[in-house]
């Protein structure tokens, strides 16, 4: 058997591969983010009438968030009562599995005969 040769591809080719997996890689990112499943989901908890013990800070905690701009608790209290939803949803996780056990067989079978071509040049028919 010839040695092994993979096929060529052009110039625009290769564009166009770098170009499409820029698109994926930023859409993998950004699309959870505009679909609202990933970010900024906090809740505040706010607490009536807020003071910095209530807050559960300390002097040293009182004089930081003095420099940011928070004076006052009431200022303060949205961002630090804040807490992430840590809520959990099946059906993505669901959808994620089947989406990456899906690209691993696609990927296995498109490259299944380069593979073959590959093992049968390195150890021969066996």
């Amino acid at each position: 058997m010839a040695n092994y040769q993979p096929p060529k591809q052009s110039l625009i080719g290769q564009v166009m591969d770098v170009v499409i997996l820029l698109v994926l890689t930023v859409g993998a990112l950004y699309l959870p983010l505009y679909l609202g499943l990933a970010g900024a989901a906090k809740t505040p908890q706010p607490i009536e009438n807020p003071t910095w013990e209530a807050l559960n800070q300390n002097p040293g905690e009182q004089a930081q968030w003095a420099q940011l701009g928070f004076t006052d608790p009431a200022s303060a209290q949205e961002i630090i009562t804040a807490r992430f939803d840590y809520s959990f949803n099946w059906l993505a996780l669901l959808v994620m599995a089947v989406l990456v056990v899906g690209y691993f067989i696609m990927v296995v079978r498109l490259s299944d005969r380069e593979y073959r071509d590959v093992i049968a040049e390195r150890f021969g028919d066996r």
